[in-house]
């Protein structure tokens, strides 16, 4: 079981290893450097997760649709390569946009969506592999393994972007991202390799069960918890998620920091997030999930104040100190909730359920992303002053942490699983 974790965890990282030279490095270039509006930076950022609905519906499919014999691995497949090319593409589609913008937009619509389908066929796939291959009892040891290992690997990628951007120049960048690309192509070939055992005789509840979308969805309205969940993690996720497309462009800005500096803020946040997964697994059994993720969720409010702050004294020491406690935070609340997520699960229809708190990942980076550029802006264009946009959104995410605490204390996994297990002989349809 451990070497399977292992594998989980490279398929993990692979993905999100595709995620880090846009978010880290492309975006900071896009505003600071090529001078485009955050906005259209935010909707470009943002355009991958129009597509979160299909992961119900891929979650589903692939219950009921083996590929060879494999229900997982195809479509992880699918979308690791459709990640590779499209962070291969990105810096193309950004360098092209001050040159001719609409032939820009066009390829980086492609690109960005291209990631974004990827993003979604494999997410959705690897954490329904990783609820079937964990049982219930081992599903937190494969979420902190899991993200231990994509964390060292986003870490590593940080710190080498950093390196290879040294001196910066177009085609320096462009080439890194090159390496990233095919450096997570092969982690994710790893991992899969006889990660999912063929089923040679699958069993009838699999290839019989038919979910339509509606269905789905009218399945997942009917459960207060799943609702509450839904728009829990919406809340909660688009906070603490919604400053990446702006904490390096806030640092260039604010602190004048040149781009491999930028870059390694990331690695900065992710070893703080490291060691708080060392924190949650020590908690485990001795603190509630609940609990856990109340503590992320405060820490991640107080990071947010400290970073906007720093913003108007400013105080780059202040900053720095923001970014290592949003990371404890960001840990915190990831393994608590991830695993919160796993509990929500109903035996036979993971992809059904992990299907829909996915979408609900996808659509709050969507909507905490788009907030941020716009508000950043909007703020910007009213006050001439770009730092005051920024604070503007750190405050904003800030109390929609505050919010989602308000909706955490009516979340009980046991009122989910009574209430699931009374409707699903609904969903099936002929």
């Amino acid at each position: 079981m451990f070497i399977k974790r292992i594998q989980i965890g490279l398929i993990h990282a692979a993905v999100a290893m595709t995620l880090v030279p846009i978010n880290s490095t492309l975006n900071r270039v896009m505003i600071k450097e090529l001078a485009l509006s955050a906005t259209l930076v935010a909707l470009l950022a943002s355009l991958p997760y129009l597509f979160s609905p299909i992961q119900v519906a891929i979650g589903s499919f692939s219950d009921r649709h083996p590929i060879w014999g494999l229900r997982r691995t195809p479509y992880i497949l699918f979308g690791l390569l459709l990640c590779v090319i499209g962070v291969m593409t990105a810096p193309f589609a950004a360098f092209l946009m001050p040159i001719n913008f609409w032939a820009g937009l066009a390829l980086g619509i492609l690109t960005f969506g291209a990631w974004g389908m990827g993003y979604n066929f494999a997410s959705v796939s690897y954490f329904s592999l990783a609820s079937e291959i964990s049982g219930e009892k081992g599903r937190s040891r494969t979420i902190a393994v899991m993200f231990i290992i994509m964390i060292v690997s986003i870490i590593l990628t940080s710190i080498g972007l950093g390196r290879m951007l040294v001196p910066y120049s177009d085609p320096i960048l462009i080439r890194a991202f090159w390496v990233v690309g095919l450096l997570a192509l092969l982690m994710g070939l790893i991992g899969l390799t006889g990660l999912e055992k063929r089923r040679q005789n699958e069993p009838a509840q699999f290839s019989e069960e038919r979910y339509s979308l509606g269905t789905i969805f009218r399945t997942i309205r009917s459960n207060r918890q799943v609702v509450l969940f839904f728009w829990y993690l919406i809340l909660m996720l688009a906070a603490i998620l919604g400053q990446d497309i702006l904490l390096e462009p806030f640092a260039a800005q604010a602190f004048g920091l040149p781009v491999e500096a930028t870059t390694r803020i990331t690695s900065i946040w992710g070893i703080t997030f490291l060691l708080s997964l060392s924190v949650a697994g020590f908690l485990e059994g001795k603190v509630s999930k609940i609990v856990i993720a109340k503590v992320g969720a405060w820490g991640g409010i107080l990071s947010f104040v400290m970073i906007a702050v720093s913003g108007l004294v400013p105080s780059l020491s202040l900053f720095y100190l923001g970014v290592i406690l949003l990371g404890i935070a960001t840990g915190l609340a990831t393994v608590s909730n991830l695993s919160l997520m796993l509990d929500m699960v109903l035996p036979g229809s993971e992809g059904l359920y992990i299907g829909a708190w996915g979408m609900a990942n996808a659509f709050s980076r969507l909507t905490g992303s788009l907030m941020s550029g716009v508000v950043r802006d909007i703020t910007n264009n009213l006050a001439q002053n770009p730092i005051y946009g920024y604070v503007i959104v750190f405050g904003l995410e800030a109390i929609m942490l505050l919010v989602s605490l308000f909706l955490l204390r009516s979340i009980n996994v046991n009122a989910f699983q009574k209430r699931a297990s009374g409707v699903s002989s609904t969903m099936k349809t002929t």
